[in-house]
């Protein structure tokens, strides 16, 4: 339903779940597509495997590293002159942080937690405000989590719940001071979506069953739905939803 032929948009963590769908669809509406992932080069070439093969760029980059991130922003760039819109999906979740954990694992938990979750994704905000800045505006769309709301069901997991709602809310400052120059935030939040990353943080917590039985609709969000939003929000078809979040959870969370 949305033509995005004329844009660049980088999608980072495309190799896997949301990713991976988020690029697919991204490029079924004729955007020209970067697809960052960290190990899976496969997994990204998958994810692309349907848009023709001068729209896509695959790049390697590893989103603890703020120098490769920094590189990774350059080669989007560099690739067409521009980038129209930034999807910051890329994250990680670890189960082995909680309190009751030795202090070296818990430090050092978070600070792979906030490397790949919050300095990375915020080093790539800061980065496509100053491009937008100097191309009349942009967009920006942030897969954020319910877990940035209401914390972690797993308080093993109490460093992703953290960093999702940093970067929630760096999101939301972008849209707020940068609105009148073109710049378009949005962010994304979804419930227990059918990925790896939701399958470990199942078995964490009791197992898929237990975790679909405190479901509203008892089903997982499949990650097209979260893909079609983000084609969605790539359109700019609704700038005055700039700052808002989409909850996308099946009601199981309704603020």
């Amino acid at each position: 339903m949305y033509d995005l032929s004329a844009k660049t948009v980088l999608v980072t963590g495309a190799s896997k779940g949301i990713g991976a769908a988020i690029a697919s669809h991204i490029g079924s509406a004729g955007a020209h597509v970067i697809a960052q992932y960290g190990s899976d080069r496969n997994g990204a070439q998958a994810a692309v495997s349907d848009i023709d093969a001068s729209r896509v760029r695959l790049v390697q980059c590893d989103m603890s590293s703020l120098p490769e991130v920094e590189a990774l922003w350059d080669q989007a760039v560099g690739w067409r002159g521009r980038v129209d819109v930034l999807i910051n999906n890329a994250a990680m979740m670890r189960f082995d942080g909680g309190v009751a954990e030795p202090l070296e694992r818990w430090d050092q938990v978070w600070e792979q937690t906030l490397a790949v979750n919050l300095l990375a994704p915020a080093r790539l905000l800061r980065r496509a405000v100053r491009h937008y800045l100097e191309h009349g505006g942009g967009i920006i769309v942030t897969i954020s989590s319910w877990a940035a709301q209401k914390g972690v069901s797993n308080p093993d997991a109490i460093a992703y719940g953290s960093s999702k709602a940093a970067i929630h809310n760096a999101t939301q400052t972008i849209a707020r001071a940068y609105a009148a120059d073109g710049i378009l935030a949005y962010l994304v939040a979804p419930g227990v979506v059918r990925t790896r990353l939701s399958d470990q943080a199942a078995k964490s917590v009791g197992g898929e069953a237990a975790v679909t039985a405190g479901l509203a609709m008892k089903e997982w969000v499949p990650p097209e739905d979260i893909a079609r939003i983000a084609v969605f929000l790539a359109s700019g078809a609704a700038r005055h939803l700039t700052g808002a979040t989409l909850d996308v959870n099946g009601a199981s969370y309704i603020r």
